[in-house]
């Protein structure tokens, strides 16, 4: 799911039949997106040029822009294992992205063949490669929903059929709140999916800021206005009230390195410098 060139070049496919055999054929080439561009900081190959180009402008405006999505997916792998620990055994995965390196399912299956995944993400390459490379995988699952949906991504058929809401699950929201603006009441939706949660459940959330660096955090938030999921950069403050009546687990809400760390080398000399924030709760 890697190219060898580091993730630089043309995408295999894209310059002679002008659509990947891996892309839907209703996908938009046009537009840059969030989730593949994400995939192209992570070295993936499931991007096009438009997606290219703008991440080349979103690290212009913050140098560090591959080092903070590696930062970030080593989080998520952090934050999975801590709940497989914690007895997690179903997890609720939105805004997953495409599938390039370390997914939810690979890390909890791992640690526990029985464990169950369900993937949710907007973008329709997403969610196409994802159900490509779950074939065969009767614990895990990958569906296309909106966040700003949450009653929809709740009651998917596919989500009833493998997560009992019954039990505790645990939800990622790596990377994917400061994708849903003011007006589309994200703390509502945050309210909406707790409360969908059995007691003993887990929730893991980063989310970008401009507390530091803010000229090149605005920058950035500029940037992303490109695609259909522009960036809105939140207050450390803002962000702990995603975490409404959970339970913080030690560290709390610190910058994305500095969340239980592997290795104190994990976390550098400026971790602000990542501009994102990172914690996971408990509810009780």
């Amino acid at each position: 799911m890697t190219r060898d060139d580091g993730g630089m070049g043309e995408t295999p496919g894209e310059a002679v039949t002008g659509l990947p055999d891996w892309a839907p054929e209703d996908v938009d080439m046009r537009t840059p997106s969030m989730a593949r561009a994400y995939d192209y900081a992570l070295g993936g190959g499931h991007n096009f040029a438009v997606d290219r180009e703008f991440f080349r402008a979103f690290e212009a405006a913050l140098p560090e822009a591959r080092v903070v999505a590696r930062a970030n997916r080593a989080f998520l792998h952090r934050a999975v294992r801590f709940m497989i620990g914690e007895g997690i055994r179903q997890f609720l995965d939105i805004g997953s992205g495409i599938p390039t390196v370390g997914n939810v399912h690979e890390i909890a299956q791992g640690l526990d063949p029985g464990a169950k995944v369900v993937y949710v993400d907007i973008e329709p390459v997403a969610v196409a490669h994802s159900r490509q490379i779950l074939a065969g995988n009767g614990r895990a699952s990958a569906i296309q929903e909106d966040l700003r949906h949450p009653k929809a991504i709740l009651d998917h058929p596919d989500t009833r059929a493998l997560l009992d809401f019954g039990q505790p699950v645990g939800l990622v929201l790596a990377a994917i709140l400061h994708a849903i603006p003011d007006e589309d009441d994200p703390h509502g939706i945050m309210t909406q999916l707790r409360d969908a949660l059995a007691p003993g459940s887990y929730v893991a959330i980063s989310h970008s800021t401009a507390d530091t660096h803010t000229k090149a955090a605005r920058a950035v938030e500029q940037v992303t206005k490109q695609t259909t999921t522009p960036t809105t950069l939140r207050s450390r403050g803002e962000i702990m009230r995603f975490f409404t009546e959970l339970d913080l687990v030690e560290p709390g809400v610190v910058w994305v390195s500095q969340w239980r760390p592997d290795s104190p080398d994990d976390v550098g000399d400026h971790p602000e410098r990542l501009v994102t924030y990172a914690g996971v709760g408990r509810k009780s």
